[in-house]
């Protein structure tokens, strides 16, 4: 089915959108949250590209509707902005619904140690292997910066990102082949450690947290006062 990407992308944005739209709260953010969505989707639209020519990753025809640019589908660019809007959503209403729900500093610097730890060794140990090696580097910059500027932001995202990984999983369980014959995205599993989570490369889970955690440092620093809750 042609259509079935953008319909796991318009399944995914209903509730968030339709919600933000009677509530308005992340909407008068708009300006902050277009800005960080656009420049986080820039830099990994241009890792998507060199991934999907160097066929780290490609997309399977049959479940997009024809639209390319380059070799990236239509599909592909509207999701680098429509996950981050709604996991910001997750992370908001979690905010508002318990705005004293955070870690202790001293726990919020134990795991990131322990992540970074993780992140090192598996992109140190598995450096001939692109998508492992790139995407826990990443991960190792984004951990750094946040554990040293945006600590309490990071003791906050921490928890809500487990909410998030939730639709998270299983809209990459969808483009992953999870629930339909073919996968939409396939990947070289040369490129991978190749563990998976069902049908999930493991790596993807660095790789959202990266990506998302980007996006709430950028709207951070981008928004006007709002109504908004601290993050």
């Amino acid at each position: 089915m042609k259509s079935y990407y953008l319909i796991i992308l318009l399944l995914s944005i209903a509730f968030p959108l339709g919600y933000t739209i009677f509530k308005r709260d992340l909407i008068k953010a708009w300006k902050a949250l277009a800005l960080s969505t656009s420049l986080v989707a820039l830099a990994f639209l241009a890792w998507d590209y060199k991934f999907t020519h160097d066929g780290v990753w490609g997309f399977n025809a049959n479940y997009c509707l024809g639209l390319y640019f380059g070799e990236i589908p239509l599909e592909e660019i509207l999701f680098f902005l429509i996950i981050p809007f709604c996991s910001l959503f997750i992370h908001f209403a979690l905010v508002h619904l318990r705005p004293h729900l955070t870690l202790a500093p001293t726990t919020t610097r134990a795991i990131t140690l322990a992540l970074l730890i993780l992140a090192v060794t598996l992109a140190i140990t598995n450096w001939s292997r692109s998508y492992t090696a790139i995407n826990f580097s990443i991960l190792t910059a984004v951990l750094m910066f946040s554990i040293l500027f945006k600590r309490s932001m990071l003791s906050r995202f921490y928890i809500s990102f487990l909410f998030i990984l939730i639709p998270f999983l299983l809209v990459n369980g969808a483009l992953t082949g999870a629930f339909s014959n073919e996968p939409v995205v396939w990947y070289d599993n040369h490129e991978n450690m190749g563990v998976r989570l069902i049908t999930i490369p493991v790596e993807d889970i660095g790789y959202a947290f990266s990506m998302l955690m980007s996006n709430l440092i950028l709207f951070d620093i981008f928004r006007t006062k709002t109504t908004l809750k601290p993050i």
